[in-house]
């Protein structure tokens, strides 16, 4: 949200907004972005359900998802206009970028950058940084 506000980008959502896909499933992913261009002439998110998929979708694994799963969310989010998703392991601390729903494109982990590409301009986040431990 630091990054997108400000520069007037689109908006971060959390996973209490659902996205309505084209075959009627609700899909609510753990951190999704919406771009400017989709949202112009509206004042205010609509209340229910977005239609289509987010531009980027972000799905943290947690240790109940199984293979099937995440690739049948992932495949509808291109189905229905992601342009972007990240897979977050936090277990094993990778995370996999998607630009379709074939397969990954990219591997990251602790020594790369994650970047927002075309989607998000400019945006990067170490990975190392994303899985950085507690030192209180």
């Amino acid at each position: 949200m630091s990054y997108v506000l400000p520069k007037k980008l689109g908006v971060i959502l959390d996973s209490s907004t659902a996205f309505k896909m084209q075959n009627g499933n609700k899909r609510s992913p753990d951190i999704s972005f919406f771009a400017k261009a989709r949202l112009q002439g509206m004042t205010e998110l609509p209340s229910g359900f977005l239609e289509g998929a987010p531009d980027l979708a972000v799905e943290v694994l947690s240790p109940g998802n199984t293979v099937e799963e995440i690739d049948e969310k992932i495949a509808e989010y291109f189905e229905n206009g992601a342009r972007l998703v990240w897979v977050i392991n936090p277990t094993q601390h990778y995370i996999l970028v998607y630009r379709c729903a074939q397969e990954p494109d990219r591997l990251l982990k602790s020594a790369d950058s994650l970047d927002g590409e075309d989607v998000i301009p400019g945006f990067t986040l170490s990975v190392a940084d994303l899985f950085q431990k507690l030192s209180f």
